[in-house]
């Protein structure tokens, strides 16, 4: 993507499948990184995935049950959600396209297990067309 665009970051990026190429699953947005321009205005640097950024978005118990069995397989002792740099996206639609393969991306084992095994499964997940209600 070339220049700046605004987004509405809870309506434009938050639980959109990311994509890469043509309907090849990398994961879902679960949360944004945001940081402070020289102005003093935020922008999105990063989108992060997994239940290390759902947990604590959804907060109580569940969000902490949520964010412990992540860390518990997290694939190494880093104890933050895997990142996708901003500068990867190409596209913003129904999807958030990206110039990377899913292996490009240091995604967890369960977010990872989460795309293949269940919403890889669901018929449309995530394509153009799919009649997403309240889009």
């Amino acid at each position: 993507m070339t220049g700046p665009r605004y987004v509405y970051a809870a309506q434009g990026l938050l639980d959109r499948q990311v994509e890469h190429g043509e309907d090849r699953m990398v994961c879902k947005v679960d949360d944004v990184e945001l940081a402070a321009g020289e102005d003093g205005r935020p922008y999105v640097t990063a989108l992060l995935a997994g239940p290390l950024a759902l947990g604590p978005r959804i907060g109580g118990t569940l969000g902490r049950l949520i964010h412990d069995i992540g860390r518990r397989l997290r694939n190494d002792a880093d104890p933050r959600a895997a990142r996708i740099d901003y500068r990867h996206v190409t596209e913003l639609d129904r999807v958030v396209r990206v110039d990377r393969p899913p292996e490009a991306f240091d995604l967890d084992r369960l977010e990872r297990w989460t795309c293949h095994h269940v919403i890889g499964k669901i018929p449309a997940a995530g394509r153009k067309g799919d009649g997403d209600a309240g889009e």
